[in-house]
Parts: C-alpha cells; structure tokens; sequence
C-alpha cells in the first residue's frame, strides 16, 4: 500500500472486510495497530487474545474527524481547543464516553475511552471508506518492548490471527501520547509520539 496515495481499490476491499467483522493490522502516524469495527465484539476478544490485555484495558476509538469524535466523547469548550491544536497527530485523549460507546469499551469504573484522529494518509483512506471509527490498539505483543514497524514481520508473525495486514511501510516505534483529560484538565499519562509539553 502506498503510504502518502493509497490505492482507492485495496482500501475499499479493507474497508469491506472490516464491515464483514475482519480485523486488520494498519499503519498510523505513531506506529501499527490493530483495528476492528466498534460492533465487533469477537475482533475485541480477538485483540485483547492477542495482546494479553486486562479487562480495565483502555482501548482507542480512531475518528476520522471531529464529527466522529464528538459523537463518542463529552467535550466542551476548553477542552475542545486543546484537542483541535492537537490534532490530527499521534495523541490519544481520554474523556467521558457518550451513550454511542458500547458500554463493554469504557473503562469500568471511570466510564471513559480513548480517542483520537490520526495524521496518516491509509489510516484516514480506512477510516473514510468504512464511514465509522475504529476500535483499535497499539500492536504490541505480549513481552514485546517496541511495537512491530516491518509489514513483512507482522504478517509473519499475525497471518494467522489477523484477517489482512495491510502494509505500508515503516511508521516508528513510538506509541501515541496519552491525554487524560476525564475531569477537564490535562493530564500526561504516557509520553509518546506527541509532544506532550503543549498539554503541561
């Protein structure tokens, strides 16, 4: 896949398989991840599988845009401008979840969910093809110390646990910086991509 001018086909066919419950492993502008539809409750178990992941784990909603975001998350004004400044870049913003997040996405006491709107070209072709946000989670595999980078080495090691690796190159090793803005103030819970000192 061609990381700055995807191919309108192959998107449409990812996109495709996406609405058929599939789930892929895409680039993003921090590094690679996995991604299903919202609805697709055996892509989730398939992730957290995958990943060793604990139930309280807070996974990522990837939003095309703002329109997208603001359907998922409570924002309001400050917050909003923050956010807006922010993106789209490798930042993910913790805020309290609308009714529009299946309950089994939030975080089971604070109510809250991860979001955020890529800056990678194949992240937002997905994204606008399938017309809806993403479920997603850094690819990081259990007892892993850096996120997969290499197409090749993803689909060597995923082909059989994932529906369609979708390469594009390399895109870093740096996760995305968390934001925790749950209760209206910026808070840096993991400095990654992003550069967090525009929230301190």
């Amino acid at each position: 896949m061609h990381p700055d001018n995807p191919q309108p086909r192959a998107i449409g066919q990812i996109a495709g398989l996406l609405r058929e419950d599939g789930l892929i492993a895409y680039p993003t502008d921090s590094c690679y991840a996995l991604g299903c539809r919202i609805g697709n409750k055996d892509g989730l178990d398939r992730i957290r599988d995958l990943r060793s992941l604990r139930g309280d784990h807070h996974f990522t909603l990837m939003c095309r845009d703002f329109a997208q975001l603001g359907q998922l998350v409570q924002v309001n004004n400050a917050v909003f401008r923050a956010l807006k400044a922010a993106t789209p870049g490798p930042y993910t913003f913790i805020l309290p979840a609308t009714r529009e997040v299946p309950r089994r996405l939030q975080h089971p006491r604070k109510k809250t969910v991860g979001v955020r709107i890529p800056d990678h070209a194949v992240a937002q072709a997905i994204l606008a093809a399938l017309g809806e946000p993403l479920l997603s989670s850094t690819l990081l595999m259990p007892g892993d110390t850096e996120p997969m980078t290499m197409g090749w080495e993803i689909k060597e090691r995923l082909d059989h646990a994932v529906d369609v690796v979708v390469d594009a190159g390399d895109c870093g090793v740096d996760p995305t910086t968390v934001i925790d803005f749950s209760d209206g103030t910026a808070e840096v819970v993991r400095e990654g991509a992003g550069e967090p000192s525009r929230f301190g």
